[in-house]
């Protein structure tokens, strides 16, 4: 089940979702709008290898004139928001007026874990060169109920790669895992 604007309300009354900075005119009917960050990255190389740890540039976009983002390049952004989720599982989705701009936000990182504490870094790719800002509406968080107990909050999981907290784009940490 997917939480209502009310629902969400009492679960940030409750300290269960944290929104930081929390704007009520971003609440919608059952999500939350988050927006871009001031930072954006790209990968240094040409060709990323999943078993080692592949370095990016991270930039600060120009809050008057932003960034043209260009076709056939992933760039990584992040959320303004810096977000918290205890008792819910959060999903990121972007807003379908970014979509309609030719913007996609998530390659495959659209789920968050219970205990996920941090900016959310986005995987941006685009059809078209666009223009973006620092503060545009980039996405909405949707927040469904999880059954049941969890064992290990994701920032309680030793093994949790992207715990360090960062207002700053995050590069993959595939090259952590065993393969």
């Amino acid at each position: 089940m997917i939480l209502t604007d009310q629902q969400i309300l009492a679960e940030i009354e409750k300290g269960t979702i944290v929104i930081e900075p929390f704007d009520r005119s971003c609440l919608g009917t059952n999500s939350y709008d988050v927006h871009l960050g001031r930072y954006l990255a790209t990968y240094r190389d040409a060709v990323l290898d999943a078993r080692r740890h592949n370095e990016i540039d991270t930039f600060e976009m120009d809050a008057t004139e932003g960034f043209v983002l260009q076709p056939g390049q992933l760039y990584l952004g992040v959320t303004a928001e810096y977000t918290e989720t205890h008792a819910t599982v959060p999903f990121l989705e972007g807003k379908s007026s970014v979509g309609r701009l030719g913007i996609d936000i998530h390659a495959t990182a659209g789920k968050g874990d219970v205990g996920f504490c941090n900016h959310w870094t986005l995987e941006i790719s685009v059809s078209v060169p666009v223009r973006v800002y620092p503060g545009m509406p980039i996405g909405q968080l949707i927040y469904f109920l999880v059954q049941g107990e969890v064992a290990t909050l994701y920032n309680r999981k030793p093994s949790a790669k992207y715990n360090h907290r960062t207002d700053r784009p995050v590069e993959s940490m595939m090259w952590q895992n065993t393969f």
